[in-house]
């Protein structure tokens, strides 16, 4: 999953972004408004963590035009402010959640994972395909309860794809929502974490689509 952090305190941008990726997200930034406002008006996230008090444009106006203009990913909102009616503005502009500022990086990754999951209609963050159980909390990937070890890149191709589970994700999807801005986005990759896959989950759960993507359905002799 790819996701926006736009936050101008530096170190705690940082320490955002070293936790979301430590978390197994991809993770692109930004240090003011308008930046932060381009990104998410341009690019596909899951979803976006944004601050209210920034320079050049504050957050309530980017996430106010963020809606107007039909972007409808998920939006977690720190602010530093106590007073309710900010926290309201900011629901009211279009936030899905918020985060007081000092909270514990824990709490931001869980309000995270929530917001991501309903976004695509999950109520859990265990996600079942036949033997396959993946486990967003811990990023852990069993078959038949054992253990199978991915790379960060092939986890996120399958914690996509299991997260839109029975729908069809085109090549373009995937790398779109699976690596930052700054990566050299062949598509071409994508087949080879396929494969790889594939092998390592030694189950028939990963369906080609000839000509449009790939879809996660449970193998037909599943029980």
């Amino acid at each position: 999953m790819r996701l926006l952090v736009v936050e101008d305190d530096r170190d705690l941008n940082r320490q955002l972004v070293e936790a979301l990726k430590g978390a197994g997200y991809v993770v692109d930034t930004a240090f003011d408004g308008e930046e932060g406002h381009y990104l998410g008006d341009t690019e596909p996230y899951d979803a976006v963590v944004l601050d209210l008090g920034l320079p050049e444009m504050d957050g309530i106006t980017v996430l106010e035009k963020w809606r107007r203009n039909g972007r409808s990913m998920p939006v977690l909102v720190l602010t530093a402010r106590d007073r309710w009616s900010d926290k309201v503005a900011g629901i009211d502009a279009g936030a899905d959640d918020y985060v007081s500022k000092p909270f514990h990086m824990e709490e931001v990754l869980a309000r995270l994972r929530a917001l991501i999951r309903r976004a695509a209609g999950n109520a859990t963050n265990d996600f079942h395909c036949g033997p396959v159980h993946l486990d967003a909390r811990a990023s852990r990937v069993t078959v038949d309860g054992m253990m199978v070890k991915l790379t960060s890149h092939e986890y996120r191709v399958l914690a996509y794809l299991m997260l839109h589970q029975g729908r069809i994700v085109s090549r373009t999807e995937l790398t779109e929502h699976l690596y930052d801005q700054d990566f050299d986005r062949d598509s071409n990759t994508i087949e080879v974490f396929i494969g790889r896959l594939r092998k390592k989950l030694k189950v028939d759960v990963i369906e080609t689509v000839r000509g449009l993507g790939y879809r996660v359905t449970a193998p037909e002799n599943a029980a």
